[in-house]
Parts: structure tokens; sequence; C-alpha cells
């Protein structure tokens, strides 16, 4: 029996603000971005993943049921595999769990909360720039962490910025304590000297 896309509810078209807001945030996507991405990830993943149709829907439909993107963090990881179980469903719920747990897998990683999108996002394709973004994220610090397991050019993403700490010792710091920072202010150079207050105060 062939199914047809499943989708969440019955949700039409949407009209008026709904639309304006859906249209701002569609065109958020980008159409190069998703190339690099597309890119990355089959070098990343090898061939098994094969490649989507160009285009946002085609971009959807290949990442929409979590396959992908299980095996891209998989790869990423070193050691044990952060998604133990990646599997094809036709079941809505179960390919939202699988997106869910490359979210889970993605934070783990290091992405951030504020770079991470929600399952909504792509299942329902809401907002797959912010799919982009979480993948984008991803890519950048797996470059920056230089683990060995990045596959792909080093360019296409951005390196995130280090920690860099510093030790001072006691006496450094106790130093720091006597200088008075710019910020405050300075009294150098300040004199009553030529100033005047009007006439002085007449004594009968």
């Amino acid at each position: 029996m062939a199914t047809k896309g499943v989708g969440m509810a019955n949700k039409g078209p949407s009209f008026g603000l709904s639309r304006q807001v859906q249209d701002k945030i569609d065109s958020k996507y980008d159409p190069d971005l998703e190339q690099i991405l597309v890119e990355w990830i089959s070098r990343q993943c090898g061939s098994g993943v094969g490649r989507p149709e160009a285009g946002k829907a085609g971009f959807q439909a290949w990442l929409k049921d979590g396959c992908v993107l299980g095996e891209l963090i998989n790869s990423l990881s070193a050691g044990d595999k952060p998604v133990k179980k990646i599997q094809s469903s036709s079941m809505a719920f179960k390919q939202m769990e699988q997106i869910s747990q490359f979210l889970t897998a993605a934070e783990n990683y290091g992405v951030t909360k504020t770079d991470m999108f929600q399952t909504v996002d792509l299942w329902e394709a809401k907002d797959l720039a912010a799919v982009q973004r979480t993948l984008s994220a991803l890519g950048s610090l797996a470059v920056t962490k230089d683990e060995g397991t990045y596959n792909g050019d080093p360019n296409w993403f951005f390196k995130k910025a280090q920690e860099n700490k510093r030790d001072f010792s006691d006496d450094q710091l106790k130093a720091g304590k006597n200088v008075i920072g710019l910020q405050m202010g300075s009294n150098k150079g300040a004199s009553q000297e030529g100033m005047s207050y009007g006439r002085p105060r007449q004594i009968l």
C-alpha cells in the first residue's frame, strides 16, 4: 500500500499575516548554503546517503526522516556513536524521534541551543533556514575541533573562536590592583588656577 506524504494536522495554506511571516522565514533560506551542506554531508557520510533534488523541497525530503542526520552526527564521533539505531520509517513519530535524537547528539557535540532548529522546522518545513543554521554550526564545530573526523573543505565553514585562558601569578594580580583604570577618570593636570566665580563678596 503506497502512502502519501504524511502531514501533522489538517493545516491548509496560510493567509494574511501568517502568510507574510512564513514568506519572511522562507526568504532566509540560502540556496548556495544548501549546495555546500549537501556536498559536505555527502562526503561526510559516504554515497549511502545519496543526494537530494535541488531546492528547498528536495533538501527537506532528504533530511525529513532523520536518517541522514543520524549518519552525519555519528560520522563526526570518534568513539561511541551518539545515535544508536538509525532506520528508515514512514511513521511520523519515528521520523520525528530520529530528528530529536540528532538534535540531542548535536547539542552534546557542542552546538549551542540558539543555533538549534526545532523538530517541526524540518519535519513540517516551517523554517528550513534554521535547519541550515544548525548544520552550519555543526560544520563549524567539526572544523574547529579538528579531531580528524571532518571530511570536506575546511573553508566551507567558519572556525569558531577558541578559549584563550590566561594564568596570572599572585604577584601579577596584586600589582594589577594598584593600577587605576582609565575609565575611572584622571585628576592629573587639574587645578583651580584661572577659575573665577564672579565678583568677590564685599565686606563692609
